[in-house]
């Protein structure tokens, strides 16, 4: 499958406005699972990155070249659409420029830009500054002329709720749409009544965030597609698990000094093996030597 069909297939599911449901991946083997349940696109968290490979919290350390490694190893793994995540684009609008050309030949089929001041952190942490909306449409409109396919996507985010509040981020929203962002991420909403009203206010595609633990309530897909929301996001629900079975596996290890097969506690030997697609390499194998 070419970037180009993901990108057209991720362009379908944003405009079908019908909530779907995207997880995060943060290495090759999580987005395996996550193509192996059936879902229909995949993000690349910038915060899993930084937390799984660098182990440190969300607050800027990623760079470039972190991210972009990631997507590469991911897109040689599955064929679903990724949207990838590109803090703040790493500079300003020119180093924008060079953000995209890197992230689309790495095999993105969307970046997702953001409006805070550099070094970013998480959306749901305190302390959050924003640019101004002028220079972020301008980052916009560097990101829109630099991709070399019309298929490849560009979202906007803005963290502005926490500031300004939420008129100011619809607005702000609506500009980022103006200057060229085929979907729009109002991060970090408060309250369930601004995640219900906010696509009466805007007109493009519409991602919502649900951050397990974070500022804004959870709300089913099936809500959010009735409000009118293209993608659901859970960048880290993966992580998350992963952290929890990690530490519920090893407890156990530390206490009983032993670890058996148990699949309430692991993942089977077999099945690890089959997610790796070892039955293609032992073909392989077989084929060329």
């Amino acid at each position: 499958m070419s970037v180009e069909t993901t990108g057209k297939i991720l362009k379908e599911l944003a405009n079908a406005r019908r909530g779907v449901l995207v997880p995060g991946a943060f290495n090759a083997l999580s987005a395996k699972v996550i193509a192996d349940l059936g879902f229909e696109a995949i993000y690349i968290t910038g915060a899993g990155v930084t937390n799984m490979h660098l182990g440190l919290p969300d607050m800027g350390f990623m760079g470039l070249a972190e991210i972009a490694e990631q997507t590469t190893r991911i897109r040689d793994a599955v064929e679903l659409p990724l949207l990838v995540d590109a803090d703040t684009g790493f500079g300003n609008a020119v180093n924008v420029r060079h953000t995209v050309r890197t992230l689309e030949r790495a095999g993105a089929d969307c970046i997702q830009l953001e409006d805070q001041v550099s070094p970013k952190r998480c959306g749901h942490f305190t302390g959050k500054a924003v640019i101004s909306a002028d220079e972020m449409t301008g980052k916009i409109k560097a990101a829109v002329d630099a991709r070399r396919s019309e298929d490849f996507l560009i979202m906007a985010r803005t963290d502005a709720r926490a500031i300004d509040g939420f008129d100011a981020a619809v607005e702000r929203a609506q500009q980022y749409a103006e200057a060229g962002a085929d979907i729009l991420f109002v991060e970090a909403l408060e309250n369930a009544d601004e995640v219900r009203r906010l696509p009466s206010h805007l007109s493009a595609p519409l991602l919502m965030n649900m951050v397990i633990g974070g500022k804004t309530p959870i709300a089913t897909s099936d809500q959010l597609t009735e409000y009118g929301y293209g993608l659901v996001l859970y960048a880290n629900a993966a992580l998350q698990s992963a952290v929890a079975g990690m530490q519920r596996a090893l407890t156990v290890l530390r206490d009983e000094r032993h670890l058996n097969e148990d699949p309430a506690l692991v993942a089977p030997f077999k099945e690890r093996q089959r997610l790796v697609g070892k039955a293609l390499i032992d073909e392989l194998e077989k084929r060329y030597t």
